[in-house]
């Protein structure tokens, strides 16, 4: 699950948009202690337009002797916004807030006995159709479900929330609800780049080179993601971690035993190495997707950080639609982030239709609105891979957010 982090220094601004070239210092590797839940509690997701994560005092963001007004006129926009948004909720159909999405899930279940018996064919093609066929369905099964669900977009029920955060999240991903939840909605969503907290430092591996990192680390996610889950597992109730431990334990051998019986696999280590292939298919942009999003933008301190709109509009950014990343992580993961950040409990389809609204809206107010394409965001990252994955960010002035 994933994502936020660096900004041009002195939080300039060209048009509207925040430049994507920071300047960096020396932050390692912060540990997961800080996101973990104490005790494993489970994290609900915040109401639209609310201010998430636990209480931290916002400092002055406006120079002079009115921070409180300014802060004031803050919180007016992002309820004018959030007005705005509603009416367009209200307006639309269960089909349009929940049912576009649970119907993509639902095709990526019903392709599954179709990728299992291609890979029985001794011919390439259909073989090679049937790994991009289970490939695509495992991502977004455990990208696109699991996000929806560590939400609860997927359903207006709390109680079927909590069932489909498990299947999605445990025995479809491996990974514990309780941390992922916590991890994702009350830090990320919560702290959004703001250092020690969202700044997506989870993702920065400083020990690796960039070609390393950006094109061959991303095939070990299959094997690191349970690895982090059973280490987390130390942070939550014992009745949780046993949980946790059967789902992940049914949803892998469940794989297992389809390659074998349905696919016609003869030995334990080929089926093993399929599982490998169709896990890491999505891979490279599943982790590329994640920081560059986020890596990059403003940086900010947990005690002078600016209201809610501010923080949200200066420190995620668009990416382009695509047809495959589309479908198998969602719109709120790609072209929508900034609309999900705002309103994170929207579904996928939801953040697409609230799109134009939210873009006109902030581009009236002279907020940033941060888009580029996803081959901009790779070469930027080849070039200062040092400066945004290795060293620490600064920390943006907020001098003119206003």
């Amino acid at each position: 699950l994933e994502e936020g982090d660096p900004a041009r220094p002195g939080g300039q601004q060209v048009d509207g948009e925040v430049s994507g070239t920071p300047r960096l210092r020396g932050l390692g590797d912060p540990s997961l202690r800080a996101t973990t839940a104490p005790g494993g509690s489970r994290t609900e997701v915040m109401a639209e337009g609310s201010e998430p994560g636990p209480a931290l005092p916002d400092g002055d963001v406006t120079p002079g002797a009115a921070p409180q007004r300014a802060g004031q006129q803050e919180e007016a926009l992002m309820t004018e916004l959030s007005e705005l948004v509603q009416k367009v909720v209200k307006s639309s159909s269960w089909w349009e807030r929940h049912g576009v999405d649970i119907s993509i899930l639902t095709c990526s279940f019903l392709l599954l006995p179709a990728g299992f018996l291609c890979l029985r064919s001794a011919q390439a093609i259909p073989f090679l159709a049937g790994v991009l066929t289970l490939g695509v369905v495992h991502h977004t099964l455990t990208v696109k479900g699991s996000h929806l669900a560590s939400h609860n977009a997927l359903t207006e029920s709390k109680s079927w929330g909590k069932v489909w955060a498990i299947f999605f999240i445990e025995l479809c991903s491996a990974f514990t609800v309780e941390q992922a939840t916590y991890n994702h909605v009350k830090i990320h969503h919560g702290y959004t780049n703001v250092i020690g907290l969202g700044d997506s430092s989870t993702w920065k591996l400083p020990f690796l080179n960039r070609y390393v990192y950006m094109f061959i680390a991303p095939l070990a996610v299959p094997i690191l993601t349970p690895l982090v889950a059973l280490d987390l597992l130390r942070n939550v109730e014992w009745k949780a971690a046993l949980r946790t431990l059967c789902c992940m334990f049914l949803g892998f051998y469940c794989h297992y035993w389809l390659l074998l019986h349905v696919s016609g696999f003869q030995s334990p280590w080929s089926a093993l190495l399929c599982m490998l292939l169709t896990r890491s298919l999505l891979a490279h942009p599943y982790i590329h997707v994640n920081i560059f999003q986020h890596i990059g933008l403003p940086m900010f301190a947990a005690n002078r950080k600016p209201k809610r709109i501010h923080l949200m509009s200066l420190g995620v950014l668009n990416l382009p639609r695509n047809a495959l990343l589309d479908w198998s992580f969602g719109h709120s993961l790609i072209s929508c982030h900034v609309e999900h950040h705002l309103f994170p409990s929207l579904s996928d389809n939801m953040c697409l239709k609230i799109k134009p609204i939210v873009s006109q809206y902030l581009k009236q107010k002279k907020l940033p609105y941060n888009e580029d394409t996803y081959s901009s965001r790779l070469q930027l990252f080849l070039q200062r891979y040092e400066e945004l994955m290795v060293h620490a960010p600064p920390i943006t002035e907020l001098v003119g957010i206003q």
